[in-house]
């Protein structure tokens, strides 16, 4: 009769694994499987629940980290991702820690520096917060 038991919490864990994707019930899916063999020879559910817990927590915290690593799929630059480190122009002053404005790759960004940078002046861009480009003084390497 405990097998019954292992085989619904298997299938139980399985629906939650596939609505998720997080791969966290996964491996309990894993224990519970084992477990569910190990009631075959044994009716203690101590022994049985004890191995189901051990079992999964273990497979959790070695396991977990390395398939995440396998699974987890580059990401893909977007059409913004280019901006950063384009070469720019400022087309409205930028002073220390406000926003002025540049043209990069034929687009007016709102910008922002930790120095004053000039009207005409080139700059980089750095990196992209919200929808503002921080960015440098192309001679400031």
């Amino acid at each position: 009769m405990n097998w019954i038991f292992w085989l619904i919490l298997i299938v139980v864990l399985t629906v939650v694994e596939i609505a998720t994707v997080n791969l966290l019930t996964i491996w309990f899916i894993i224990s519970g499987i084992v477990t569910l063999v190990i009631s075959v020879f044994t009716d203690n559910i101590v022994i049985q629940s004890t191995f189901f817990v051990l079992l999964g927590v273990l497979l959790l915290f070695t396991t977990r980290p390395i398939f995440k690593r396998l699974l987890n799929t580059k990401e893909e630059k977007t059409n913004l991702d280019r901006v950063i480190g384009a070469t720019g122009v400022v087309t409205e002053e930028i002073k220390k820690n406000h926003i002025g404005e540049v043209r990069v790759m034929g687009k007016r960004w709102s910008a922002i520096s930790d120095h004053k940078i000039n009207v005409g002046e080139e700059v980089i861009v750095e990196k992209i917060e919200g929808v503002k480009l921080i960015v440098r003084k192309e001679s400031d390497k």
